[in-house]
């Protein structure tokens, strides 16, 4: 995930994206709340039931990308609104929270954390979701 950080020096305010309705700053602030799910700081449930998670975990540890148009049960149809002032502020706020993602793992390398979509992950299955995650919304914006 820190690896791909820096294509985001060539993401701008009107960078343009390939499908869906996110903007730049959007998907960089979408980001920040996915990444706080998995540092810790952000639980908001999971919206498939257990019996479900094993299915959905081969999928996230499988090499098949997330579908592009993919309806988030969180988000809905509609974009929340921009939190931060402008694109420049959510990338430096993204890139906080990636640090404390890491720094999370480093002192509990045992935690589960709840992700919305995928159930109880554990450090290397986290890693794996963001990893697949930042790949669909880079090539979203045509950063990859």
């Amino acid at each position: 995930m820190i690896s791909k950080l820096e294509l985001l020096d060539n993401l701008k305010e009107d960078t343009g994206q390939l499908w869906g309705k996110m903007s730049a700053q959007h998907m960089v602030e979408h980001l920040i709340y996915a990444v706080r799910t998995g540092n810790g700081k952000l639980n908001i449930g999971c919206f498939n039931p257990p019996d479900k998670w094993p299915t959905l975990k081969r999928f996230l540890l499988s090499s098949r990308p997330f579908p592009r148009e993919f309806i988030n049960p969180i988000i809905g149809e509609n974009l929340f609104p921009l939190q931060y002032e402008n694109l420049e502020e959510a990338k430096k706020i993204l890139e906080e929270e990636i640090k404390d993602y890491y720094r999370y793992f480093e002192e509990n390398r045992d935690a589960l954390l709840l992700n919305p979509t995928f159930g109880e992950l554990n450090g290397s299955e986290w890693e794996a979701f963001h990893e697949k995650h930042f790949t669909h919304h880079f090539s979203q914006f045509g950063l990859l």
